[in-house]
């Protein structure tokens, strides 16, 4: 199933920007949290085929917070990848483990992005 919808969940606003912009330029419907209550509001609201997980946030972090969705049975089959400035291996490993599907270091290269969300597209 092609990834329209997405869910972009971090406390920056400047990121939601520039995040929202870069995926709407691809073609998908692109909505918000700036934290983990806003972020599960938004999945009762309408469930993704996506999500952004920032790590770095105020309250749960997005560790805790993928966490949290990966094993609620109504979202865990949508893929997270995080998106975060938090760029050490030991971070990335610790990500996939609460299970992101993928793991971008911020500055989040488009091409990059781009790239990660097509290989989820792919037929598996």
């Amino acid at each position: 199933m092609p990834i329209q919808n997405v869910l972009v969940v971090d406390d920056s606003k400047t990121e939601l920007l520039y995040l929202s912009d870069l995926l709407k330029k691809s073609g998908m419907s692109v909505r918000t949290a700036e934290n983990a209550e806003e972020a599960f509001r938004r999945l009762e609201e309408a469930k993704p085929d996506l999500i952004l997980m920032d790590v770095v946030m105020p309250g749960q972090n997005g560790f805790q917070l993928t966490r949290a969705i990966t094993r609620n049975p109504l979202y865990s089959d949508i893929p997270i990848i995080m998106c975060t400035s938090k760029n050490q291996e030991t971070d990335r490993v610790w990500g996939m483990r609460q299970g992101a599907r993928d793991y971008i270091a911020k500055p989040v290269d488009p091409s990059e992005l781009r790239a990660k969300i097509k290989a989820l597209n792919a037929p598996a």
